[in-house]
């Protein structure tokens, strides 16, 4: 099982990226995805979360209203797009997938398989 993250790089402080996250190995269609992220010397920490169905979304505070988490419904891939990009928002970005783990979406205790993360840099 493997979770690949792409899409991560260098941008430019105000300026967007856009990360992807696609399975393999099983589906993860009936189990909710997360995004999280380690800047360095800093605990690892959630950032977004969605749904199996990709009805219900969740967000950091420090990421609400810049960033959205998206999925095709029937699809283990997810999507985040990060607008308004601020040096705080460098760090080494992880998707996760819960596979039937319970508790708060927030949580990382919530999720069984991680990837092996994506860096993102932002320069002023």
């Amino acid at each position: 099982v493997q979770l690949q993250a792409s899409g991560g790089g260098t941008a430019q402080v105000g300026g967007s990226l856009r990360l992807s996250c696609a399975a393999s190995g099983r589906t993860f269609e009936r189990d909710a995805l997360a995004w999280f992220r380690q800047a360095p010397g800093r605990k690892r920490e959630f950032v977004a979360a969605v749904s199996s169905t990709g009805t219900s979304t969740y967000y950091s505070d420090s990421v609400r209203g810049r960033f959205s988490i998206s999925r095709e419904y029937g699809r283990s891939r997810i999507d985040l797009q990060m607008d308004r990009l601020s040096s705080d928002d460098t760090a080494v970005y992880y998707c996760a997938a819960s596979a039937g783990g319970t508790g708060s979406y927030m949580m990382a205790q919530k999720y069984s398989y991680w990837g092996r993360g994506t860096q993102v840099t932002v320069s002023s």
